[in-house]
């Protein structure tokens, strides 16, 4: 698993295309947007039609069931899903978990939302603690972890 972080619109899922996404066998890579739900049985439900997003060699059809398009899955967006999963009252780590056992060579995009102001809501106070949990157990699992900037973008 590679884990990708940043701040908001930094450049991340273009970061992900230029470094990670394998081109030269030209096998397709879904790209699953944090609308997607994972059920418990780990296989990919779709939430929209806009779940995967369309990247230059990437899968554009709307899949069904499990995912079987190659080994690498991209999650964009991961802090919507775990967010929404909270709205739900489901627990986004066991999910994350185990969808990380059937795609280990997933790559996942996240947010850092900690940043800034502490929310007043407590709602949103939790959402941000448990996505800061989340990401501190996916980065500890990771085998490479990579904080998208500025610094990124203007390499590139």
């Amino acid at each position: 698993m590679i884990l990708i972080i940043g701040g908001f619109a930094q450049g991340k899922l273009h970061y992900v295309e230029q470094h990670y996404v394998q081109r030269e066998d030209r096998q397709e890579v879904p790209v699953l947007d944090g609308t997607l739900r994972l059920a418990s049985d780990s296989k990919i439900t779709w939430a929209t039609e806009s779940a995967v997003e369309t990247m230059p060699g990437k899968q554009t059809e709307q899949p069904t069931g499990r995912q079987t398009a190659g080994p690498q899955v991209i999650v964009n967006h991961l802090h919507r899903y775990i967010r929404e999963q909270l709205r739900q009252g489901t627990d986004p780590e066991a999910m994350i978990a185990n969808f990380y056992k059937e795609y280990p060579d997933c790559i996942l995009i996240c947010d850092e939302i900690g940043n800034g102001i502490v929310p007043m809501e407590a709602e949103e106070r939790t959402y941000r603690e448990r996505t800061g949990r989340i990401l501190e157990g996916l980065a500890a699992q990771a085998d490479e972890v990579v904080r998208v900037g500025m610094r990124n973008r203007t390499e590139d």
